[in-house]
């Protein structure tokens, strides 16, 4: 609440937070909330959470690896172009289904960000449809990260020559 949404007034700190939380989260945020939270309860933490924290310690490892290689990496931010506002909102899993290649930099713990890649020749309608890219630097190398992303925003790509990072870095 100190950064986020904060409910006008209530009567108690819990009616606060209760307020604040029903007014700020969307009904999509709720939903991963609680599917969370029932992954933690009682009788599934061993299930679900040990095991994720395994494959988490696999996932970094990976990167580990990739970036001993390589200075940074990139993918696509979602399996395929943007879609109109609200056209999945009645579609939880193919809600989930456009994060998916989001997820692993949270998991791995590796900084990434997303950035608009051009369009489509054209959508349903036949407009075209926006496209992201998403880089991935090693951990510490959040500078690299930015001064990519910059270079792309700026055109940097129809040069085919990105910036090499400095000597040692």
């Amino acid at each position: 609440m100190r950064y986020g949404h904060r409910a006008a007034a209530a009567e108690s700190l819990f009616d606060l937070y209760a307020a604040s939380r029903e007014e700020g989260f969307g009904a999509e945020v709720k939903r991963r909330i609680l599917i969370g939270t029932f992954a933690l309860s009682a009788g599934y933490a061993d299930a679900y959470y040990q095991r994720a924290m395994a494959a988490r310690r696999a996932l970094r490892a990976s990167f580990a690896r990739a970036f001993e290689t390589a200075d940074l990496l990139v993918s696509a931010t979602t399996p395929g172009p943007a879609f109109p506002l609200g056209e999945k909102a009645d579609d939880p899993l193919a809600m989930y289904l456009c994060d998916v290649l989001t997820v692993a930099a949270n998991l791995a713990g590796v900084p990434a960000l997303s950035l608009p890649a051009g369009t489509t020749p054209a959508g349903r309608d036949g407009a075209p449809l926006p496209l992201g890219v998403q880089l991935w630097a090693a951990p510490g190398r959040e500078g690299l990260l930015l001064d990519v992303a910059a270079w792309l925003e700026r055109g940097g790509h129809s040069a085919f020559t990105p910036p090499r990072a400095p000597e040692g870095a």
